[in-house]
């Protein structure tokens, strides 16, 4: 008998299995344990799943104008010339018009991307999503990547194997309030029961990593141990009061924050000012001379979302970057690289390097934040990364505050902090944690240790409902 843990994230996942004796990951997406969670679907609704989904959806989408047509959405009759009372044989004329809507359809789009599906998974007004005019309940956009999971776990460890599924959840989905917890579990379940995992416990994200901890730290006797569990998409807190590898939840908490909402604000902060934000846009109308701030709100929610970056390949929006190119001078070297941004679909290229410079910055002061395709190459430093994710900072002290009240527990009273996730590794969250925590503070496994402690959990069958 093996425990089987599945860490299904909002930007990657991962599988681990456990023996009793040795934590595994699962290879799930080629020879990588980590595996975006992504789906594309094609429009004969075929799918691809993981890192292929998403090179699939760029490469289509380079170079590709968009044209959105209108949709068709009634019909409506006018009676022009009526029938004469006086004439049995006569009819009423009747002029009938098509009824279109705004035009959004994009009828050459050849597939469709999806990512982040987790986030919505709590959110009851999402029923369906519109994809090549069929409609798609959110359990049918998840199932095949969970399908994907369980082919790779029964490719290596047999279909017959004897295994429980401990699947990962968040302290809190997206919003604050139980009704959407209770959504989201039962979308998941749906979702895994249809992918052919029957036999299923959800369980806390930021306790799983406590687990993974204290197995592989069996020194430890007892104490009490806060987790920090900030990943792509949430983060997570716990409380756990532990003896041995017996344990008390003394309290949770979340927050709907991520490296990815990092990310946005680092590429809003840094390149949009690259791209023409704040630029003066000069054009004659009907002989006058037009000057006014470029419109760049128009464009912002795209480029922030790579996912939807290349709707921005229209006419409606590339004539006014191409007329900001014309009117020359030091501003139409931005509105080039914007333009070549959206027509290129380089969106996806930026945020990796912004991963990759964020990612520097955790070892050293400042770097290159380089992206060769735009010609940008710029450096940011630590203090400047403090002061972006300044907001956000705030925040993560407030919900630790929370969390510990909860606990009924001092800071004094924390023997260990645990620290998991990508965006655990950012300076300003090490010090952060090292400033209330001195000298307790360790960092474990960032990307793997939830799906090893959901396993740890599923071969013991520990049980814990929030």
């Amino acid at each position: 008998m093996v425990g089987l843990g599945i860490d299904f994230g909002t930007s990657n996942s991962a599988v681990a299995w456990f023996d009793g004796n040795e934590v595994v990951l699962l290879e799930l997406d080629g020879s990588n344990s980590i595996m975006p969670t992504a789906l594309h679907l094609n429009r004969e609704l075929s799918t691809t799943v993981g890192q292929s989904a998403v090179e699939k959806y760029i490469d289509e989408n380079r170079d590709r104008i968009v044209e959105l047509t209108p949709e068709l959405i009634a019909k409506s009759s006018m009676v022009t010339n009526t029938a004469e009372s006086s004439n049995p044989a006569s009819q009423a004329d009747i002029s009938s018009t098509d009824v279109y809507g705004q035009p959004w359809v994009d009828r050459g789009m050849p597939g469709r991307l999806f990512r982040g599906i987790k986030r919505l998974l709590g959110n009851a007004s999402i029923k369906r999503l519109l994809v090549f005019d069929h409609p798609f309940r959110l359990v049918a956009l998840i199932t095949p990547i969970l399908i994907k999971i369980r082919e790779k776990i029964e490719a290596k460890l047999g279909s017959d194997t004897d295994f429980n599924v401990h699947l990962g959840r968040p302290v809190l989905f997206e919003g604050h309030d139980s009704s959407k917890n209770d959504l989201a579990l039962s979308r998941l379940s749906e979702a895994s029961r249809y992918a052919g995992i029957n036999v299923l416990s959800f369980y806390p994200e930021p306790v799983a990593a406590t687990l993974s901890y204290l197995h592989e730290e069996r020194g430890l006797r007892n104490g009490r141990v806060l987790t920090l569990d900030f990943g792509g998409g949430t983060l997570d807190l716990s409380v756990v009061k532990f003896n041995d590898l017996t344990f008390d939840v003394l309290s949770t908490a979340g927050l709907p924050l991520g490296g990815d909402h990092i990310d946005q604000l680092i590429f809003e902060r840094l390149l949009f000012p690259l791209l023409g934000k704040g630029e003066i846009w000069r054009r004659r109308v009907d002989g006058r001379l037009i000057e006014n701030e470029f419109p760049f709100e128009e464009f912002s929610d795209a480029l922030l979302n790579w996912t939807i970056t290349y709707t921005l390949n229209q006419n409606h929006f590339r004539s006014k970057v191409a007329s900001c190119i014309k009117q020359g001078g030091d501003a139409a070297i931005k509105f080039k690289r914007l333009d070549d941004l959206i027509t290129h679909n380089y969106s996806y290229l930026v945020f990796q390097g912004i991963r990759e410079a964020k990612a520097k910055l955790s070892s050293v002061d400042e770097t290159i934040l380089d992206i060769p395709v735009l010609d940008i190459s710029i450096v940011i430093t630590r203090d400047c990364l403090d002061e972006i994710m300044k907001e956000m900072l705030t925040d993560i002290e407030l919900v630790i505050d929370s969390v510990l009240l909860d606990a009924n527990c001092k800071p004094t009273e924390v023997d260990m902090v645990i620290r998991t996730g990508g965006s655990s590794q950012i300076v300003a969250v090490r010090r952060l944690l090292e400033n209330r925590f001195p000298n307790r503070v360790t960092e474990h496994d960032p990307f793997s240790s939830v799906a090893a402690g959901l396993a740890i959990a599923s071969y013991h069958g520990y049980q814990l409902k929030l």
